[in-house]
């Protein structure tokens, strides 16, 4: 079977949520004969086909952005190349190219489309964009849900629960990291912290942790880059430490160490959240919040952690003293 993924970014430009997802997916099929494609747009794309592991990936050229959307007029010809190929098309949403592609080409192969998030941040060009992929959603086959919370609460989502699947998002086993690689991050950070890992995006509910962080004195690591950086850099306070570069074994010694995780994403284009099952998979007890999706049902409140209200600084700071406090409820 050979199955075409499609998506605006993947390595070797992004590897953060929805890139890792595709990634696992395509190296947990290899060994059972699924032959996988990624279609992606960058500003320097790679000569295609270039391989990522056990599967290919190809880049089109990115010509503009409209919106924080990558637009392509070159990804239409590749779609319709590789999709002539594919068994199966498997669209990750949102991105608005994606509906205009299948719309356009119309691939005469089943066609799935994971539905990763709403869109929350462009209400106003939604408005005039709700219309299209209504009818993108209309077209493909199925629909792919990752939690039955976000299935729930989803509005666009609730039109189309006949064609909706839950299928969560599952992670490959991890090497344990080199005791000497732990012994190094313990030297630099420290242990029994509080770890955010992830991008650093405006609704990741960073600036909420900082202030719960001042608010209670506890260690804070917070791993990843993004357009928050400066504002985390910013607060100085020796408490708060800032990890901008790390691998995977990296990210393993740190939730190695770390007493719990913490997880303050206040919006639901955390539809999900990949660095929760990391956190599950080395059996660390997690903070999160209550939006919704797919964030509350990786972590169950009272069971894996504790799920508190969005924006409440004094809940978060309680949540990890409370941890903090009682190392055999954590």
């Amino acid at each position: 079977m050979k199955v075409l993924h499609v998506f605006k970014t993947y390595l070797p430009d992004s590897f953060t949520g929805i890139e890792r997802v595709i990634w696992q997916i395509a190296e947990g099929l290899a060994p059972l004969g699924v032959e996988t494609t990624v279609l992606s747009v960058s500003d320097k794309p790679v000569a295609g086909p270039y391989r990522v592991g056990r599967h290919s990936a190809y880049q089109a050229k990115r010509d503009f952005y409209v919106a924080s959307t990558g637009l392509s007029v070159s990804a239409f010809k590749v779609f319709r190349e590789l999709s002539a190929r594919a068994d199966i098309v498997h669209y990750h949403f949102p991105w608005p190219l994606l509906d205009l592609m299948h719309l356009m080409v119309r691939p005469k192969c089943p066609s799935i489309v994971t539905y990763h998030s709403d869109i929350v941040r462009q209400r106003l060009l939604n408005y005039f964009y709700r219309p299209l992929m209504f009818r993108f959603l209309n077209r493909v086959d199925r629909i792919i849900a990752t939690s039955p919370n976000y299935a729930a609460s989803s509005t666009v989502l609730k039109h189309y629960k006949r064609k909706t699947s839950i299928i969560s998002i599952g992670l490959v086993d991890q090497v344990a990291p080199p005791e000497a690689l732990v012994a190094r991050w313990r030297q630099q950070v420290g242990e029994g912290f509080f770890l955010f890992i992830g991008a650093l995006r405006y609704y990741k509910g960073l600036p909420f942790l900082l202030e719960a962080a001042k608010k209670t004195g506890l260690p804070v690591v917070i791993a990843g880059s993004g357009e928050m950086a400066a504002d985390i850099e910013a607060y100085r306070f020796p408490h708060i430490k800032l990890v901008q570069h790390f691998s995977e074994l990296d990210k393993a010694a740190l939730l190695s160490l770390c007493r719990a995780f913490v997880f303050p994403s206040h919006l639901r284009s955390e539809a999900f959240g990949v660095a929760l099952l990391e956190a599950a998979r080395a059996a660390k007890p997690m903070i999160t919040c209550e939006i919704g999706t797919g964030t509350t049902y990786v972590n169950v409140h009272g069971e894996t952690g504790l799920a508190i209200n969005p924006r409440d600084v004094d809940a978060l700071a309680k949540a990890m003293q409370s941890l903090a406090g009682q190392p055999d409820v954590a």
